[in-house]
């Protein structure tokens, strides 16, 4: 009996990594998008406990929404950029000891296929094929975890978190300044712990856990974030600050 064929899949379906990449794409939209929710609101928040004024309240939350959007999108960029290096770091020094040691590296990558369950004779084929078909690719992937055709691009990161940031930053904005007057407070809090709410449960889901929990953590705590700067705010206003 021959040992089996190692072939790529041929179709579009996510497997592995790219279905893991994406899965931390849209946690970290969700995530953004909490954030900017949260820091938002308890900003306009606290102001409208120190004054009613509508475009004290728009220049308050356009300041923080432009703030936390900048500040989101350059620390996802750095971060990003810094995983970045060091898988392009990763896949040099495999390069140069494919080149320098190839027969080393043949045996580390069938010790590594046999140790996911392949036989040793099926994982030495298998190693073999695939060192033949591009030895930098499947050592990439196989040890380093790395698809080399899909590292992380720092640009992308950056405007995924500015634009989730900004996208979850607008609704406390929009709900403090749009309503009138003696509608502002209930209507923002109100709209601020149903957002918290979906992206309590979509956060939830996406980690296939529970999203009772999670959800209620989420608004506890934009509900304690929002208590405090008001009553910090009134403090203020009350003071003549």
């Amino acid at each position: 009996m021959h040992p089996p064929t190692v072939t790529e899949p041929t179709h579009d379906e996510a497997h592995g990594g790219a279905l893991g990449e994406r899965l931390n794409w849209l946690r970290a939209a969700v995530l953004g998008a909490n954030d900017g929710i949260v820091s938002t609101a308890g900003l306009v928040v606290g102001v409208a406990g120190a004054t009613d004024d509508r475009s004290a309240l728009l220049t308050a939350g356009l300041a923080g929404l432009l703030a936390g959007s900048m500040s989101m999108a350059a620390g996802e960029y750095v971060s990003v950029s810094t995983q970045r290096d060091s898988e392009m770091a990763a896949l040099a020094l495999e390069k140069r000891e494919l080149r320098e040691q190839p027969d080393a590296e043949l045996e580390e990558l069938t010790d590594l296929l046999e140790e996911r369950g392949l036989s040793r004779d099926v994982a030495r084929e298998a190693a073999v094929q695939l060192t033949e078909r591009d030895a930098l690719r499947a050592h990439a992937r196989v040890e380093l975890g790395i698809d080399p055709d899909e590292l992380t691009n720092p640009w992308h990161a950056a405007w995924a978190s500015f634009l989730a940031f900004t996208a979850g930053a607008l609704l406390p904005l929009l709900a403090m300044v749009l309503p009138p007057e003696d509608w502002r407070l209930p209507v923002t809090v109100g709209s601020v712990l149903v957002a918290l709410a979906c992206t309590g449960w979509s956060s939830a889901r996406l980690g296939a856990a529970k999203p009772g929990r999670a959800v209620v953590r989420n608004v506890g705590g934009g509900a304690v974030a929002m208590g405090v700067t008001y009553a910090a705010g009134s403090l203020l206003g009350a003071a003549g600050v």
